[in-house]
């Protein structure tokens, strides 16, 4: 995924991520409104670092360079072409060709104050000041004999910082196209340049051997350099303006803030974000919670990523021969003959890492195997390597116990080694003859008691140690010499991959094969183990990654992605699967679906043609088709059913405030009954009206609608009932009251009380209005929907009309039936509540 990240300087956190480009960038460019990335020949231009704007299509050569300038963009190609396009329309304003055996553009800026001038720089060492506007050359300067790679404005007018491929640093002044300094660099090309605007007159110069330095413009000379700033060349270095920060950039994945606190003028680094400058080659989350992923790659580095937050993110640093000799730099050793190879393998452990060092590296060429501490985020102490170990082999495989004290490393001469980690003491060996195999030790495991011991190797063999005494218990035979192995310590389940790109899972209990996988198409680069251990992921050379489910013995899932996978690691929780690709620096995180939601996960068949999935990220396509889905999804929404059975208890769902306060209305009333009476409001308005007018003058009051109608009212008024009493009188010749009933579900507690009250003869309904809402009822009891509200208006009904209801004998019988069908739902529930309590307390207390 290839996209443009906005970071904020103070903590190096994300602000924004744009989405993705189809293609490398190659230069990019902002102004105060929009930033714009170049991606071989297409230009284009995002607005709130997220979404693209506008396409500027027109260079047929690599875009190598962009300048904003005003309303106008600015770019030029690898072929010669310079053209000027209009911001906001995208066409082209002015096009510029120049020949690239003559003049070459490498640099290009606008200097201050100059209007409508751009100053571009070419590899033949010459630069031409041009006029956009009119489209004329104003100027050209002979240059200094050597290509020009940078131009830089400094904080005098007139005056530009020029960097060349021979290293030298030209400070020159165009209005008089006079030379004022210049220094010269023993690191090669200038790569960038940028110029301290808060004060001090200093200049920094980047190198392709990731060197800066910091020239002095008064003094003429070189003040402090930072070797090693970056692993790779300087791609950009700029001072923030009027703050004593400059900020860099290089190809080794690493952004680098330093400010300039250190007497003598000299910077120290301030903050750091990086990841991996090589491919990671091993993963594995560390810790339970699944929140830590930790990574080595071919960079020699071993980072800690966070799947929370990047500000969560450790780099534990890239091991050393000797951390003393690191540190004094003796016996003329160089910087790259300290730094160890990078890390082929390694295992982690929480147990003890407060104690002592719980991380353990095999190195690349290596025997000696490196100790590392996840909580000071270094390197540790002790260097692992076997007494009297045999000249050419190298570590292999390693597994820490599940108790964090000991260690076992294979090794390529067979040997298979065990380690105190606290005090790095050796403690053994296994086998006959300090040889546990005859070939190379392809994995180590142990199980969770530290009982046993599983090694396995080229020679084809899994072999079972006790890991106290390290006798040889049992060897099995394989198919096929293993290429890796991995245990999952809570079910017993040891799976293998073998060279014939087969599975094997073992039970290491039974000792023997459980399941063979078969279907992967090329080298089995890794695998684990989902929490339960019901799943195996596995990862090939083939591109695909496939899910098998131990239980039922078949392929659930499996998928295509663009670059072949080399590592893989699910976490602890079983939310995210972390996997890593060739030549990608990135961790990709996919999600399990399983979590989210209902998944049928059905056997795949024998001829399944597996779908290309894109790596994780954000793509304008994926944008487009998730508002689409969710359009969809918003016309398609499930609507669940309104009674799953008849013979369940369904509620209503409604707030409990709209029907547990019911029979409470007349507390509640009398809580909240205003202290004082409403005051009277004042005799006369503080503003008198007037009638419109020229002239001013007060309007006369006159009698209101309001005084003029008659206080007598109709007995029609009194009369006229509600529509709910009106739904209630038809529900009685259709018999469903799913619409009175609708209509109580919208009203309020006191509306419903007013309802009910208007069912009595003395609030204007009638007696059979209160023999119909006691059918109701009863139809919504013999439903078993909106039980808590059956049961809630029928309380309130009571209390408001029990007394009238005790003098008709059709209405007590109606209630008669009404409390048989009450007392029998209630036992129903009741019977089930008590199967429920018996099955609970059992669970609890009996020992199963």
């Amino acid at each position: 995924m290839i996209c443009i990240g906005l970071l904020q300087v103070n903590r190096l956190g994300i602000v924004a991520v744009s989405n993705s480009l189809p293609d490398e960038i190659t230069c990019l460019a902002a102004d105060r409104m929009l930033v714009f990335a170049a991606t071989g020949r297409l230009i284009s231009a995002f607005a709130r670092n997220k979404e693209v704007v506008m396409h500027y299509n027109g260079h047929e050569q690599e875009v190598r360079l962009l300048l904003p300038l005003g309303d106008q963009l600015i770019s030029a190609d690898s072929g010669g072409d310079v053209i000027v396009w209009d911001v906001q329309s995208g066409e082209v304003y002015l096009r510029l060709h120049f020949d690239p055996s003559t003049f070459d553009v490498l640099a290009m800026m606008h200097p201050s104050t100059y209007l409508n001038k751009v100053l571009l720089g070419s590899s033949q060492g010459a630069l031409q000041l041009w006029n956009i506007k009119t489209s004329k050359l104003l100027f050209t300067f002979a240059g200094w004999s050597a290509g020009v790679t940078v131009l830089q404005q400094s904080p005098a007018v007139d005056v530009v910082g020029v960097g060349t491929a021979t290293g030298r640093i030209i400070i020159h002044n165009i209005r008089l196209d006079e030379t004022l300094m210049s220094f010269t660099q023993d690191w090669g090309p200038i790569t960038s340049l940028s110029f301290r605007t808060d004060g001090p007159p200093i200049v920094a110069s980047g190198s392709p051997q990731g060197h800066i330095a910091f020239w002095d413009l008064e003094r003429h000379q070189l003040v402090t350099q930072h070797r090693h700033a970056h692993r790779t060349s300087i791609a950009g270095a700029t001072f923030l303006q009027g703050e004593p920060i400059l900020v860099t950039n290089g190809a080794d994945n690493a952004i680098k803030v330093w400010i300039f606190d250190q007497e003598g003028g000299g910077a120290r680094l301030l903050r750091i974000r990086q990841g991996h400058s090589a491919p990671p080659t091993t993963i594995h989350h560390h810790g339970n919670d699944g929140k830590n992923i930790l990574s080595a790659g071919q960079d020699g580095t071993l980072q800690s990523f966070s799947t929370v937050h990047e500000r969560f993110n450790k780099n534990l640093g890239h091991g050393s021969v000797n951390k003393k000799k690191e540190k004094k730099k003796k016996k003329g050793l160089t910087y790259e003959e300290l730094r160890l190879p990078a890390i082929t393998a390694f295992s982690s452990s929480v147990t003890r890492q407060s104690d002592w060092d719980g991380i353990v590296a095999c190195h690349r060429d290596r025997l000696a195997t490196t100790t590392w501490n996840y909580q000071r985020c270094t390197m540790g102490a002790h260097h692992l390597q076997p007494p009297g170990s045999r000249r050419g082999a190298i570590a292999t495989a390693v597994d820490i116990t599940s108790c964090g004290n000991f260690v076992v490393i294979g090794s390529s001469c067979g040997r298979v080694d065990v380690y105190n980690l606290q005090s790095g003491l050796h403690r053994g060996c296994y086998g006959d003859d300090e040889k546990a195999h005859n070939g190379v030790v392809r994995g180590i495991a142990t199980d969770t008691l530290n009982q046993l011991t599983l090694t396995t190797g080229s020679d084809w063999l899994l072999k079972f140690w006790r890991f106290k005494s390290k006798k040889l218990e049992e060897e099995m035979k394989l198919n096929a010499a293993p290429a890796s192995m991995k245990l999952h310590r809570e079910s017993g389940m040891l799976a293998l991959a073998l060279d014939d790109f087969t599975l094997v899972v073992v039970d290491i209990e039974t000792r023997r094969v459980v399941r063979k996988f078969a279907g992967h198409h090329g080298n089995i680069n890794d695998m684990t183990f989902s929490p339960d251990g019901r799943w195996l992921v596995t990862v090939a050379m083939d591109c695909t990654i496939r899910v098998w489910d131990l239980p039922s013995g078949s392929l659930v899932d499996c998928f295509l992605v663009a670059t072949a996978p080399v590592s893989v690691s699910l976490s602890p929780t079983g939310d995210f699967l972390a996997t890593t690709h060739v030549d990608s620096l990135g961790l990709y995180l996919w999600t399990n679906k399983s979590l989210c939601g209902p998944v049928g996960l059905r056997p795949l068949p024998a001829d399944y043609q597996p779908v290309v999935e894109t790596l994780p990220g954000v793509t304008v396509e994926e944008t487009e088709q998730e508002v689409n889905s969710e359009e969809e999804e918003e016309e398609d929404v499930y609507q669940s059913a309104e009674q799953l059975g008849a013979e369940l208890v369904t509620l209503s769902l409604l707030p409990e405030s709209r029907w547990k306060s019911l029979l409470h209305l007349d507390e509640i009333k009398k809580r909240n009954k205003p202290v004082a009476a409403p005051a009277a409001p004042a005799a006369a308005p503080f503003f008198l009206p007037t009638v419109p007018g020229l002239t001013p003058r007060f309007a006369t009051q006159t009698q209101t609608e309001h005084e003029t109608q008659s206080k007598v009212l109709n007995w029609g008024v009194l009369s006229q009932r509600s529509e709910f009493i009106c739904t209630l009188e038809s529900a009685l010749t259709t018999g469903s009251f799913d619409q009175p009933l609708r209509l109580l579900k919208d009203c309020g507690p006191a509306a419903l009380s007013v309802e009910l009250n208007s069912l009595a003869p003395e609030g204007g309904g009638a007696r059979e209005l209160l023999l119909v809402f006691i059918q109701m009822i009863d139809s919504m009891l013999a439903s078993g929907r909106d039980f808590d509200l059956a049961h809630a208006y029928l309380a309130l009904f009571l209390k408001l009309h029990l007394r009238s209801l005790s003098q008709d004998a059709t209405a007590m019988e109606a209630l008669n039936h009404l409390l048989s069908r009450l007392e029998k739902g209630w036992a129903e529930l009741q019977a089930s509540f008590d199967q429920s309590l018996c099955l609970l307390s059992y669970a609890k207390s009996a020992l199963l």
